[in-house]
């Protein structure tokens, strides 16, 4: 991998979903502050604008990009040569792509190395029924997902599993209309966590999956049973299998197998595809194939049983 001496903060997001006002008090910040000069390239202009004195306080200058066909590897070579950033901050309109912008060529020395994605809370179900696909694009690889303007009558512990389903690693950060952060789901599941075993329904496969991996500890040790499809892999042993759900990420087109990985001696016996009934107790410890800690299933009982009424995993 090429070394990045010129990092890149992406600041992605739909018109008038906060990009401009996180930028604005980022650049603000006594912990964001540089000697060097930061080049701030905005691609959208929304209702509301840059203070460029405030800017220019910061060693802040600012780029705005209108066309997407200007934003081209010649246009940035041009800032650096006049500017000599020793960062950028990029104000990025996600109608131009941002698949295209992690395929682009770079300036040499240039890398992103951070992308926030921000939400206006009310317009989130909005974007989900008109631009699922162009959202979920920003968010695929974001290291963090923030929802501004929320209120308390918004369905977001929805909008949390929309974006963990595409992106588990993304951190995801509500602020209510006063620009507060706020924790919304405290310990609150649709299932018994005190049950021996915890029964996971069909509809809450989902919930189960990310909030197993958000908050491992509440699990460490318990049993738990629920409906998977049975996937085996070669990056683990022949005693190991995945029970998991298909999940619809975007679109009816665009599934992905959910699911962590499960000890049992017969798992060599079963079918892959099949439909089983599995009572777990669940283990939070190293795997390879995670890369990291996670969630490990130690079968105690395996049955095949029916498909679920609904076979794919929604998450809004």
């Amino acid at each position: 991998m090429e070394e990045i001496d010129i990092p890149i903060y992406l600041i992605t997001g739909f018109l008038e979903s906060g990009k401009t006002s996180f930028i604005d008090f980022t650049v603000q910040q006594e912990y964001f502050q540089i000697e060097e000069p930061t080049l701030l390239i905005a691609c959208e202009e929304g209702e509301e604008e840059y203070d460029e004195d405030m800017l220019k306080r910061h060693n802040t200058i600012l780029e705005i990009v209108k066309e997407p066909e200007d934003f081209t590897l010649e246009m940035l070579e041009a800032y650096q040569k006049k500017y000599h950033p020793d960062r950028i901050i990029l104000e990025y309109n996600p109608l131009w792509s941002v698949k295209r912008l992690e395929e682009m060529n770079l300036p040499k020395g240039w890398g992103i190395v951070q992308q926030i994605v921000t939400v206006d809370g009310g317009s989130f179900q909005i974007y989900m029924n008109n631009m699922k696909s162009i959202f979920m694009e920003m968010s695929k690889n974001a290291d963090m997902v923030m929802f501004n303007r929320c209120s308390s009558d918004l369905p977001l512990a929805n909008f949390r599993r929309s974006i963990k389903v595409v992106n588990p690693a993304a951190e995801i950060l509500f602020e209510d209309e006063e620009g507060e952060l706020t924790d919304i789901f405290e310990d609150s599941v649709p299932y018994d966590l005190n049950a021996d075993p915890v029964v996971i329904d069909d509809v809450d496969y989902g919930i189960f999956y990310v909030d197993i991996g958000d908050h491992p500890e509440r699990y460490e040790g318990k049993m738990v049973t629920f409906k998977g499809i049975v996937l085996k892999s070669r990056d683990v042993g022949a005693d190991y299998f995945v029970p998991g759900r298909m999940a619809m990420t975007c679109c009816a087109e665009d599934t992905q197998f959910i699911g962590y990985v499960c000890k049992n001696k017969d798992a060599r016996k079963l079918v892959m595809g099949q439909w089983v009934t599995v009572t777990a107790k669940i283990s939070i410890e190293y795997m390879d194939v995670y890369g990291e800690e996670g969630p490990v299933l130690y079968a105690q009982e395996i049955h095949p049983c029916k498909p679920p009424q609904s076979e794919l995993v929604y998450f809004s």
